[in-house]
């Protein structure tokens, strides 16, 4: 009844249409770029310090898309995102058409404005979908967003496995311009009137600081979705790591990069249907611990693995980075004020950002070594961590019942305190 009563709402029809046609197109070419830089000359190093650079720049621009996101309009940053991205690739692709050469700093340049617009649009939307939505939605909407999300990977994994072998890069570029005319059409007739909320009781007014102050007070709450988003960051490491390592270590060609990703949204679409009935049996936090235990086994074992091992490696990745996201994604939803969501999830996604930036230096230079196995077996040692921490801290510290979330520490720290 929750998802058919989505359906029957206008506006979520608009936002999964808009996404699907920004994300199949932002999708390929964000599969068609990495592969071309590993694919010239030195380009296995050229991307890592790239990928670094990059993750650096969104780390400083976070808290001020957070403190955006909170501050205006969700829509007008959406479509203002959007239009920035169709306007920059239009000339790129025009620069083909008129028969110029491509060169890797046009590679390095398009790969920059495609994770720009991910840095802006998905706590965007994020925090659209929560200000819009009925709470009791949460779990169906999260789940159905996530299936849409990965449905749109797997075309454009599929699109992407012919036209990297059969199309010039300017006309992948111009597929991706149209797809952004779909968005921004869909996204200016989404129903939509930006409320003016109320700082949260007891939080800073300070600029940004809302976030930090507001999980500064809940300490317990921010240590679990600080571990719990690990596999996230394994994602995003691995994005650097994989084409790396199906070029160089297994050997396969470019149609290969695009059957993985195809692979991977197969996982990811399963986990957006399932999940949400699982939390609700469950309860988020161990839906969460679960997720983010089968993306640690998925991972680790990615260093013994012949293409076909691999392929299914990719799916149980899918299932658990998918999986802890959209449990993740719900218990956000549930505990966090609408009115500061932007900040608050922008704290988080600074942390893994800096925590990003630590891992893809130490990797870029040992895959410039030849050391890219031994990137994995650091990884899956992170991700082990990770795994023990937010299983401990479930069974053991934390209580996630809606209503309070704690450390049972009180009583030591009185103990402490008399002694």
């Amino acid at each position: 009844m929750k998802l058919k009563k989505l359906y029957n709402d206008s506006r979520f029809r608009l936002i999964i249409f808009a996404n699907i046609a920004s994300s199949i197109g932002s999708g390929i070419t964000m599969i068609a770029i990495p592969w071309m830089l590993v694919s010239s000359e030195n380009g296995n190093a050229v991307f890592g310090y790239v990928t670094i650079c990059m993750t650096i720049i969104s780390f400083l621009i976070t808290p001020l898309v957070g403190n955006l996101i909170d501050k205006m309009s969700r829509k007008k940053l959406l479509l203002t995102s959007n239009i920035a991205s169709f306007v920059m690739l239009l000339f790129f692709s025009v620069i083909g058409f008129a028969g110029l050469s491509y060169e890797i700093w046009h590679y390095i340049i398009i790969y920059i404005i495609g994770s720009l617009y991910y840095t802006i649009f998905f706590p965007t939307m994020f925090a659209l979908n929560q200000e819009i939505f009925h709470k009791d939605q949460y779990k169906t909407l999260n789940g159905t967003m996530e299936v849409q999300g990965q449905l749109s990977s797997v075309i454009a994994g599929a699109l992407a496995s012919v036209l990297l072998s059969k199309w010039d890069l300017h006309y992948i570029l111009l597929l991706n311009v149209f797809a952004y005319v779909a968005a921004i059409y869909l996204y200016v007739k989404i129903p939509y009137v930006h409320l003016k909320n109320s700082e949260t009781k007891g939080t800073s007014k300070s600029k940004g600081a809302e976030g930090l102050i507001y999980m500064w007070k809940r300490p317990a709450m921010f240590l679990f979705l600080f571990f719990s988003i690990m596999p996230f960051i394994g994602v995003m490491i691995t994005n650097y790591l994989f084409p790396v390592y199906l070029a160089d270590v297994l050997k396969a060609s470019g149609s290969f990069y695009g059957i993985q990703s195809m692979v991977y949204g197969v996982g990811a679409v399963i986990a957006g249907m399932m999940v949400p009935i699982i939390a609700r049996k469950l309860g988020d936090e161990k839906t969460i611990v679960y997720s983010v235990i089968t993306y640690t086994i998925a991972i680790s074992l990615i260093v013994i693995a012949n293409i076909p091992f691999y392929l299914s490696l990719m799916f149980f990745i899918a299932l658990g980075n998918s999986g802890a996201r959209v449990a993740r994604n719900s218990f956000l939803m549930d505990r966090i004020p609408n009115e500061i969501i932007g900040r608050v999830d922008s704290l988080f996604r600074s942390v893994g950002l800096l925590l990003r930036i630590i891992l893809l230096g130490i990797f870029t230079g040992m895959v410039s070594a030849g050391l890219i196995i031994y990137c994995f077996l650091i990884l899956s040692g992170i991700l082990i961590i990770a795994s023990i921490f937010v299983t401990f801290s479930w069974k053991n510290d934390f209580q996630g019942n809606g209503k309070t979330i704690d450390f049972k520490m009180k009583k030591k720290r009185l103990a402490k305190a008399k002694a």
